[in-house]
């Protein structure tokens, strides 16, 4: 099914959701708000009125839209005075759209479909009982929602849907879903005690323990490994800055509102950084540059701060302070197809070695808004057409996605398909032909001249919270050896296999494999158990058969039983093991 149309599904069953929770609940006696599609499906919000209304609710209402849905032969539409409207309407939710719709000179329209009229801008079936299968839907869940998603304003119930084109792709949904659920990262991240969070410290703020710092460090070194090996230096910029900074690049009139902001004693106002890019500007800009000594790629790991709405949180997925593997590269226009061929180079190498599936989309502007952009339209063009050409050249075909740009610049977006099939958006790369313009940046050319040049930014995971989101999931926990907080566990069986255990232990520890010896007096099993269930790559077992063939017994999580080796082959697998990051 087309996008649109799957989007006039839902839609329209937002419509029939609402006219089924009048009949039972009596319309006289509930507020109805407002009720969009959404991904995989709907929802609307409705003030019951002191009525309580729980997901066990939801199968009698679920029954009503199916008992009324034959009734739903055709949407007809009707444009409507404010008058009329705020008449028919009343309550005090649809005069507050009504009168922003009047507001904004737009024209007020209402849907009527089996005897239910709305307020509503359109985009329904034609004919929903004979395009709506009724297997292929289902309400799914409760929840409360701030009128406007505003704290300030009155909690509603929100009642969300599913929705799909036919049952099967409902039922593969819901089996994806479980099997999500299974792999969420907030869930695995206690059980493998990776992050926290605090109420002291605040929502959106999450604490790293040393196992999940063992990760981000890891993660962090592989991308340096392949950006130093592209020529990358790293700089370091502070977390603060004066606004004027952000007025010159833009972000201050754009993101106001999104920033933390912090007023000095003498006066000054400072923001804590959501973005580094106009920092690094002021490294490039801190002398003259030859063409000769280009391209200047910067690359750092810091933290940025953006003021997140409460609601929108979730676990690392949405976070107030984001950890951004950043880097620009500065360089002329000629330069930056070569630039930016080693950026999509370092994407693919890193993201292939988890396995994922990647998706090239480019984001671009929409050339009806250009207020909401910085730049001409002859440099958008340019810009977008030079990242078309990078992809062109890697044998593939993006996604173009109208309007999705960065206010000052087209970028490419990759998408990873994860191992249970859904698709995150990851890795950046835009060309920057405005922040150069706005900041002055340039170098001397062979004639002795000033030349603009240009700025790419480079973001490989982005926000390394959002990628052990992705990566959490996806693996399900299970990290690869190189990447594993403990990457291996030694069990003695008994206590007079400890001193043999001791030994293995050290051996590795020497030679920096992260290793914990289970020297607890516990049964086999339980330590076993343990280890699988703290999801190591690696245990190894020590009886009397190991002690006295001077060997141990190793055990994979991935490949089960290995048997026995030398301690010498033990080393030789792990390190190999380690540096091809298998």
């Amino acid at each position: 099914m087309e996008k649109d149309k799957l989007n006039n599904l839902r839609h329209t069953l937002a419509h029939l959701l609402a006219a089924a929770v009048g009949e039972i609940y009596k319309f006289d006696k509930i507020k109805l708000t407002l009720g969009p599609s959404i991904d995989n499906g709907f929802y609307y919000d409705i003030d019951f009125c002191g009525e309580k209304v729980a997901d066990s609710d939801l199968k009698k209402i679920e029954d009503r839209m199916r008992k009324i849905l034959p009734k739903w032969t055709e949407f007809e539409h009707k444009e409507i005075s404010k008058e009329e409207a705020t008449n028919f309407f009343k309550n005090e939710y649809k005069v507050e759209l009504i009168n922003e719709i009047a507001d904004r000179g737009e024209k007020i329209t209402v849907y009527t479909c089996g005897g239910f009229t709305d307020l509503c801008r359109g985009g329904h079936l034609e004919n929903p009982s004979k395009e709506i299968n009724p297997d292929s839907f289902k309400l799914d869940r409760v929840a409360g929602a701030y009128w406007r998603g505003d704290e300030k304003n009155k909690m509603l119930t929100r009642i969300y849907g599913l929705a799909f084109e036919n049952k099967e792709e409902l039922d593969a949904y819901l089996k994806q879903r479980e099997e999500a659920e299974k792999r969420d990262h907030k869930k695995l991240g206690k059980e493998l005690d990776l992050f926290t969070f605090s109420d002291l410290v605040g929502a959106g703020l999450p604490l790293f323990t040393p196992n999940g710092t063992i990760l981000r460090d890891l993660l962090d070194g592989f991308v340096w490994e392949l950006r130093k090996a592209a020529g990358y230096v790293k700089v370091d910029i502070p977390h603060i800055t004066k606004k004027e900074l952000y007025e010159t690049s833009g972000h201050w009139e754009k993101f106001k509102d999104d920033l933390f902001k912090i007023n000095t004693r003498e006066e000054h106002v400072f923001a804590m950084k959501p973005m580094n890019c106009p920092h690094h500007t002021q490294i490039y800009n801190r002398k003259q540059w030859s063409y000769k000594e280009l391209p200047q790629a910067y690359a750092e790991t810091t933290k940025v701060y953006r003021d997140e709405q409460t609601g929108e949180l979730g676990g690392l997925s949405r976070v107030r302070s984001i950890t951004q593997d950043d880097a620009h590269v500065f360089c002329r226009l000629n330069q930056s197809g070569e630039e930016m061929r080693k950026i999509y180079k370092i994407v693919k190498t890193f993201y292939g070695s988890f396995g994922f599936i990647l998706k090239p989309r480019l984001s671009l502007h929409d050339p009806k808004n250009m207020q909401a952009y910085l730049g001409t339209e002859e440099v958008w063009q340019n810009s977008e057409n030079a990242l078309r050409k990078i992809i062109e050249e890697n044998g593939e075909k993006a996604i173009e996605a109208l309007g999705e740009a960065a206010f000052y610049g087209p970028k490419i977006d990759f998408l990873a398909k994860d191992a249970i099939g859904r698709d995150h958006q990851v890795a950046t790369i835009q060309l920057d032909m405005n922040m150069p313009e706005r900041f002055n940046l340039y170098c001397i050319n062979e004639k002795g001249e000033q030349e603009r040049i240009v700025m790419v930014h480079a973001a490989i995971m982005g926000s390394i919270e959002r990628f052990l989101a992705v990566l959490i999931e996806h693996l399900a926990g299970n990290f690869p050896l190189w990447l594993s907080p403990v990457q291996v566990k030694v069990i003695p069986v008994r206590e007079n296999h400890n001193e043999y255990a001791k030994e293995i232990f050290n051996l590795l520890k020497e030679n920096n494999i992260r290793v914990e010896l289970d020297d607890e007096e516990a049964n086999l099993g339980g330590k076993v158990r343990d280890a699988k269930n703290n999801k190591l790559p690696y245990w190894i077992v020590i009886g009397d058969k190991e002690i006295e063939a001077n060997k141990v017994t190793l055990e994979s999580r991935d490949a089960g039983q290995l048997g026995q080796m030398s301690k010498e082959e033990l080393l030789s697998k792990f390190l190999e093991e380690i540096k091809n990051k298998k």
